[in-house]
């Protein structure tokens, strides 16, 4: 018989380590099964998770989630971040490009995470539209209230949301046909040879970095991905692009700038660097100048869309935003000096 959850383990605050000992009737579970007897808050997939990034030891060595443990071993743990079943309302400002009884576009800023997840419980878009607005479709589950699409943390502009499930399912129908014309502005680090042009590269997982994605022919994880761009400004070093993907791989325009060596300025993950300044533009490999930009300078500008109750062909625009607009400012600056 499992061991019921404990008092103690239901007072444990997330990232604290806990150590438990293999009793002799849990012998031949698996791993993610035995804490999930003893964690009953946390989801299997939750848990699994914390196994796959080396947050679960088994006498002191990383295991597998199929792993079956034995009397006697120790298991070390650190707890992940407690789930949460729906985003708490929070009165945070948002930016409303368009509104009606079906659904809104909003201009989503910089920095803001779009739905609750591990560390990022507050200050997410969803947070903000519970409070905002009386009702959101429900489909993509409690967790993601109105939700029909994401941008990354870091990447700036529209995004619509669906405010009854009729609406949900008009709008989700559209992105899955490809049917909807999605165009961002993107300052890149290096000038491409081509004033525009096509990139057509599979994207899969990356080999060895679990954030990253990659490009990966023939892999079980890759998905043929094609992207426009073309090429609005050129500097010394740098370019202004307006890029549309064909396709909606998770960091498609990412992996695939980086692919042909102009990667998104200030990208972490991809471009080596993840904050600029006026100094460093100007060709300085170090500068004591104010941070212009501190994110990946990509911004999803323009967003075509049926509407999908009445038909009707509707375009959303966001400005560029401020941080976007003082590197290329600043660029400009140099190149008439």
């Amino acid at each position: 018989m499992l061991p019921p959850q404990t008092a103690e383990t239901e007072s444990l605050t997330p990232d604290e380590s806990v150590e438990l000992t293999v009793c002799e009737s849990e012998s031949g579970l698996r791993i993610d099964a035995f804490l999930a007897s003893h964690f009953r808050f946390y989801s299997r997939t939750q848990l699994r998770e914390s196994i796959r990034d080396a947050r679960v030891l088994v006498d002191g060595a990383r295991v597998k989630a199929s792993f079956h443990i034995r009397p006697g071993q120790r298991v070390a743990i650190r707890l992940p971040d407690r789930p949460r079943e729906r985003p708490i309302p929070e009165a945070i400002p948002i930016d409303v490009l368009f509104e009606d009884d079906y659904l809104a576009a909003i201009n989503k800023r910089p920095g803001m995470v779009v739905h609750p997840a591990r560390g990022h419980w507050s200050g997410t878009l969803t947070g903000a539209l519970t409070h905002h607005f009386d009702t959101l479709s429900q489909i993509g589950g409690a967790a993601r209230p109105g939700i029909v699409h994401r941008l990354d943390r870091d990447t700036s502009g529209v995004i619509v949301v669906a405010k009854c499930d009729r609406a949900h399912l008009g709008l989700t129908a559209q992105f899955e046909a490809r049917s909807t014309e999605k165009e961002y502005l993107a300052i890149t680090a290096g000038v491409p040879d081509r004033d525009r042009d096509v990139i057509e590269r599979p994207i899969g997982v990356h080999p060895y970095q679990r954030e990253k994605m990659a490009i990966r022919a023939e892999h079980t994880t890759s998905r043929d991905a094609r992207t426009f761009y073309e090429v609005q400004e050129r500097f010394a070093r740098f370019a202004l692009l307006r890029v549309a993907p064909r396709t909606g791989r998770t960091h498609q325009i990412r992996v695939h700038l980086e692919h042909i060596g102009c990667p998104v300025l200030c990208d972490r993950l991809y471009s080596g660097r993840s904050r600029i300044t006026a100094g460093e533009l100007a060709g300085g490999r170090e500068s004591v100048d104010p941070v212009l930009l501190d994110r990946q300078a990509l911004h999803a500008w323009r967003l075509r869309i049926r509407h999908p109750i009445t038909g009707a062909e509707l375009a959303f625009e966001a400005p560029l935003p401020l941080d976007m607009r003082a590197v290329l400012d600043t660029l400009r600056g140099i190149r008439s000096e």
